[in-house]
């Protein structure tokens, strides 16, 4: 109850600049960071949520993690902050969780080469503790692939040929920007989603991946470009991914149960765009990248799916399994839960197609999982004509 109390505080900036004794002693610096003479830490770059700071001493610190909103479904505690410390003793970090446990390994990196910290975890998993080297360099849970970088990628794919567009606007007035591929006289639609979840990087790493190849096959075969047409959008939230966030957008939503209801703007702007061109351009696939404690995918349950779903997840996925060097994965059947919210089950039953949760463990190495995207997109591209193929052909 007490770790509750100080979330709420946190959540509505209540708290100020002490916390109670019994959890923590010492001054709480104002949450864009806090400095000894020998030692600051700072928020003050994408990814970086604005986490309370506590000077244990002048080289030690402790980080209280709390999610934007109340306690998330699946939580993932994101933490990201830089330091800058003079020569000396090394600097000690711990992260105390208000909610959830400790689930992401630190990721060290001075701007040239990037490293995983040992970390020293409590018997309740509500503390993790790690030494950091003087210097200056950033941690955080996952790799920082900022808004940036999603604006790079976009970038590079439209290079080759694509359209940059804007759907929408997020409440923070970032674009939700996409990426069409193909002709634009295409008939079938593909639709890729990613990062509706900020923390969930290593889904991220998959998607450019996959759409890297994509663009690849369609600049190898002018006939794919006038059969398909593809909608990208690689940063669902760009609010949350900037902003820190766990999991919500800064509607305090988390948009991967907001399809079907469509009250948050980065939704609507994807289903804005689909009532405009769904008819000239028919889905046959969506696809959406997640991340997860493992590699799965998750897809259609048995009841929901008709022969033609199954002869393409044979074929696709199925021809794959135990084939992928370093990156084994699983097949998991979710019957739709209607109303849930979720992308997979909105498109499902919207269009009546494969829709796929494509989830990506945490940790995945991350060369092992690029080499499995490009496979899993290249199997993909052979296949899709068995879901392109509808009872409405």
């Amino acid at each position: 109850m007490r770790h509750l109390i100080i979330w709420v505080a946190l959540a509505t900036g209540a708290c100020s600049t002490s916390v109670p004794p019994s959890v923590h002693s010492g001054p709480v610096a104002a949450a864009s960071g806090c400095a000894t003479p020998a030692v600051r830490i700072d928020f003050d770059f994408e990814g970086a949520a604005l986490s309370r700071c506590v000077i244990n001493g002048e080289r030690e610190f402790t980080l209280l993690v709390a999610p934007e909103h109340a306690p998330p479904i699946n939580p993932s505690p994101w933490y990201a902050f830089r330091y800058e410390a003079g020569q000396g003793a090394p600097i000690t970090v711990h992260l105390d969780y208000l909610v959830g446990d400790h689930r992401y390994i630190p990721k060290w990196s001075d701007g040239s080469t990037s490293r995983q910290l040992a970390v020293e975890l409590s018997q309740d998993g509500k503390r993790a503790s790690f030494v950091l080297p003087a210097g200056s360099a950033r941690v955080s849970a996952q790799e920082v692939l900022d808004t940036r970088w999603h604006g790079r990628a976009i970038d590079r794919w439209k290079s080759t040929g694509g359209e940059r567009i804007v759907l929408g606007q997020s409440h923070d007035k970032r674009p939700v920007e996409a990426l069409t591929l193909g002709s634009a006289s295409a008939e079938r639609l593909v639709v890729l989603l990613g990062r509706q979840h900020p923390p969930e990087v290593s889904g991220a790493v998959a998607m450019e991946a996959f759409v890297d190849r994509i663009v690849e096959r369609l600049a190898e075969d002018p006939g794919l470009a006038e059969r398909y047409r593809f909608l990208v959008v690689p940063l669902v939230n760009p609010d949350g991914v900037a902003r820190g966030h766990w999991r919500a957008n800064r509607g305090g939503q988390d948009l991967n149960r907001d399809w079907g209801i469509f009250s948050q703007p980065e939704t609507a702007a994807v289903k804005t765009w689909l009532d405009a061109n769904a008819t000239a351009h028919r889905p046959v696939v969506m696809i959406d990248f997640h991340s997860t404690r493992s590699n799965l995918f998750y897809v259609q349950g048995e009841e929901e799916t008709d022969a033609r779903e199954q002869a393409f997840l044979d074929s696709w996925l199925g021809q794959l399994a135990g084939k992928l060097e370093g990156f084994e994965f699983t097949i998991e059947r979710r019957n739709a839960n209607p109303g849930s919210g979720t992308s997979k089950n909105w498109f499902h039953e919207t269009f009546d197609i494969p829709a796929y949760t494509y989830e990506v463990g945490d940790e995945s190495d991350r060369s092992a999982t690029q080499s499995a995207a490009r496979r899993i997109a290249d199997r993909f591209m052979e296949t899709l004509p068995i879901a392109a193929n509808s009872p409405q052909d």
